[in-house]
């Protein structure tokens, strides 16, 4: 079997590259696991060196992985340059501040010494997706490893280059051999590799369906699991918003990624007096982000993943629009090669349409009103999502109100919800349980021990 890569933006196949046999991945799981059995013991500076190391490699080879997201994904330029930046700006977190996440913590007991120890937990294996194909890797990976854990990817197969370009930087950061592999398989051998003995637990970034099937896999083998899966992101504008600010913020952050990201805004719930304003500007908003190549400077919005995901979200679209959602803008597949989808504007959107119970995972915004606060909090609320979501008010203390009532696992006010290597970020619901990043997420992965001494 092969995995092919193929330019989304013009249908041309750029590399096959063959699949390795259930054979090969059991050896590169056996050979982390005895990676691991010396990793752990390495002091957290010891470890630190490669990851900054890792940093650096990132920062100088930037242009060369933001060109290979476009070719294999269809990522703008610039927008895969900020990747890379950000992939380093977290190994550099991470090899700062982890040691100090999982210092032990002394509790008072009778006994004479009593703490909690946090220790890594072995071979955690990664099921990720293409849409940031090297910061849903590395947010996975700087703490993971840094808490002594070893790592093996499993990556979409429409990124195969992206998944071996991560291991070579961690290979040329110096990090020992084995600690982090690259297992170019299909989706056929994932259950074979979360039932390996040898894997300890599995994080999946992906869609609701895959995180339930490998839930239900890893369950199974009782082993644990962090699951970063779909959202509906709302984004409500209240009546005192900077409604300028407001919607430029909702318009970036409706096409960021060409709109193929879980914490995309999706649904914008806007109160009454303002929902003709709000959706007039956003249809100016997104008209003027530049949809085309995205090798070429200057590009907004590159070509969706792959044509079959292209063609379902227009379906998504069309139905919405047969429900009786108002199309406002776009909304038309353009001639021509690649799987573009234009900047799309969907008003009027109720209850029983795609746009308004599904995630639309695409360029495509939809505009819902509300009659005031507590009905844009219910609107917001009401769905099977619960990823992100932010408010808008000059009200800084309403906002934060609002954002506490929001089900959700990141709520922001006043901007776009975005993730930070400060702080956790994962969802609730159908988005899925456990936390990345921070404190919490380098806890994920370890076993949480009670040292007691009498």
């Amino acid at each position: 079997m092969s995995l092919d890569a193929v330019n989304p933006a013009t249908g041309e196949l750029l590399k096959t590259y063959d699949e390795m046999t259930p054979g090969e991945t059991a050896a590169a799981v056996e050979n982390a696991h005895a990676a691991w059995k010396s990793w752990r013991k390495a002091p957290f500076a010891e470890r630190a060196r490669p990851m900054r190391k890792a940093a650096a490699v990132l920062r100088e080879r930037k242009a060369e992985f933001a060109r290979l997201m476009a070719l294999e994904m269809g990522k703008p330029l610039k927008q895969g340059i900020s990747e890379a930046e950000k992939c380093a700006l977290g190994c550099d977190y991470y090899a700062e501040h982890a040691e100090a996440h999982l210092a032990p913590e002394m509790v008072k007991t009778e006994a004479s010494k009593s703490y909690v120890a946090f220790e890594p937990i072995g071979v955690v294996l990664a099921v990720m997706p293409w849409n940031f194909p090297f910061w849903q890797v590395f947010r996975f990976a700087a703490p993971a490893l840094m808490a002594g854990n070893t790592g093996v990817l499993k990556h979409a197969s429409n990124v195969p280059g992206c998944a071996l370009a991560i291991e070579d930087v961690f290979l040329q950061a110096g990090f020992p051999k084995g600690v982090f592999r690259t297992l170019l398989v299909g989706s056929r051998q994932v259950k074979a590799l979360i039932e390996h003995p040898l894997v300890s637990a599995v994080t999946l970034t992906g869609s609701t369906p895959a995180g339930k099937a490998v839930a239900a896999q890893a369950g199974a083998v009782l082993k644990k699991t962090v699951l970063e899966l779909g959202g509906s992101d709302p984004y409500i504008i209240l009546e005192d918003a900077d409604l300028d600010d407001a919607v430029n913020t909702c318009a970036t952050s409706r096409l960021i990624n060409s709109g193929q990201s879980c914490v995309n805004a999706k649904r914008f719930i806007v109160v009454e007096p303002l929902v003709a304003a709000f959706t007039e500007k956003l249809v100016a908003a997104m008209k003027t982000r530049k949809m085309g190549d995205p090798l070429a400077e200057g590009t907004d919005i590159g070509p969706q993943a792959r044509p079959d995901l292209r063609d379902e979200l227009h379906t998504q679209v069309m139905n919405s629009v047969a429900k009786g959602a108002k199309l406002r803008l776009g909304g038309e597949i353009p001639p021509g090669k690649g799987s573009f989808y234009p900047p799309t504007v969907l008003a009027d959107v109720r209850p029983g349409m795609p746009a308004y119970d599904e995630e639309l995972f695409g360029p495509v915004a939809s505009v819902l009103a509300a009659r005031d606060e507590a009905d844009a909090v219910r609107i917001a609320n009401d769905s099977i999502f619960g990823l992100g979501a932010a408010v808008f008010t000059r009200d800084a203390a309403r906002g934060e109100r609002l954002a506490r009532e929001l089900e959700a696992g990141c709520t922001f006010v006043n901007t776009l919800v975005a993730s930070d290597p400060r702080l956790p970020f994962g969802g609730i619901k159908e988005s899925g349980y456990g936390r990345e990043l921070g404190t919490y997420g380098i806890k994920e992965f370890v076993n949480i021990k009670t040292v007691f001494v009498k």
